[in-house]
């Protein structure tokens, strides 16, 4: 018998949101316009390694544009795809608490008084939470529904630093224990096919994430993008890349590692094609998704098949 009603065997963001809003719920990209400590040189210059121009908003809105006007814009374009819906106003380029509680909270109240917004997600770094922001963002989950994006990636310290992070796994940590324990729902990045890591790399990181019960995880495929600093490193170094199925099998097998009330957010990430080097199959999204349901019917495994609980964490 399916544990979930919509007959995946996980639970999905859409599913998530239906249960909570009663109805379908929509993401809208957002670019606040700030930037990341590991671009502006107080952590490093340049950025993550992997991180395009855009500091992964590519599908994003323009800086140029207000919140308003980005939300107008891109809800515009939804309502074609779904026409019936509420929003979450989600601030998805670079850094988005890597700046002042004032310009933050200007940026999140304009958000949140466009039409049909029911909630704000920021994405940011676990080691750019001052204790102001932590307040503003304790004030700000009690009015709405909020959550906060923490990109980990891996939990390898030498990966990281191959990735140009400029913090540590010990560093994600205690950002994210300050959010939970002041009750703000996280959910977590992994990027599978990191150079230099091997899938037994990979599953220990999904593993040690399971432990923290995130309120949702992202599973992504590296992409090797045009312009960045990865490319140029791929060249130099060519490194072996997951096939699609190779990709399929360690996904799954990572879904049965989380707790099943954890949201499975994303399953593979969008490159923009025109500037993709590598993998191309990623390309067909479609496919992908596709191919991971059916592995997961063919192998009957279900989300939290596989967890294991520590009774010792505490927030």
């Amino acid at each position: 018998m399916l544990r979930y009603s919509n007959g995946k065997h996980y639970l999905t963001y859409d599913a998530a949101m239906k249960q909570r809003f009663g109805e379908k719920i929509i993401k809208l990209p957002l670019n606040a316009g700030f930037t990341c400590p590991n671009r502006d040189g107080s952590k490093g210059t340049g950025g993550c390694i992997f991180c395009t121009a855009s500091g992964s908003g590519d599908f994003s809105g323009s800086a140029l544009d207000s919140i308003s006007v980005q939300l107008q814009k891109t809800s515009a374009r939804m309502k074609k795809k779904w026409p019936n819906g509420s929003y979450i106003a989600y601030f998805q380029a670079n850094t988005n608490t890597y700046t002042d509680v004032a310009t933050l909270s200007r940026k999140c109240e304009e958000a949140l008084h466009f039409p049909g917004v029911k909630g704000i997600t920021l994405a940011t770094r676990a080691d750019c939470l001052s204790e102001n922001v932590l307040a503003y963002l304790t004030r700000l989950a009690k009015r709405t529904f909020l959550t906060i994006e923490l990109g980990l990636q891996t939990v390898h310290n030498r990966t990281a630093f191959l990735l140009n992070r400029g913090h540590t796994f010990y560093d994600f940590l205690k950002g994210y224990y300050a959010l939970r324990r002041r009750g703000i729902f996280v959910t977590i990045h992994l990027i599978n096919g990191l150079p230099e890591e091997t899938e037994q790399d990979m599953l220990k990181s999904a593993r040690i994430v399971s432990y923290l019960k995130p309120f949702g995880v992202k599973l992504h495929m590296l992409h090797v993008m045009e312009g960045t600093a990865l490319a140029a490193y791929y060249q130099r170094n060519p490194f072996p890349l997951l096939s699609r199925e190779a990709y399929i099998s360690l996904v799954c097998r990572q879904i049965a590692m989380f707790s099943p009330d954890t949201i499975i957010e994303r399953l593979t990430g969008d490159g923009d094609r025109r500037f993709l080097i590598a993998p191309t199959w990623t390309c067909d999204k479609r496919r992908v998704l596709g191919g991971i349901d059916s592995y997961l019917r063919d192998h009957n495994i279900y989300e939290g098949d596989d967890f294991q609980a520590l009774r010792f964490v505490k927030y």
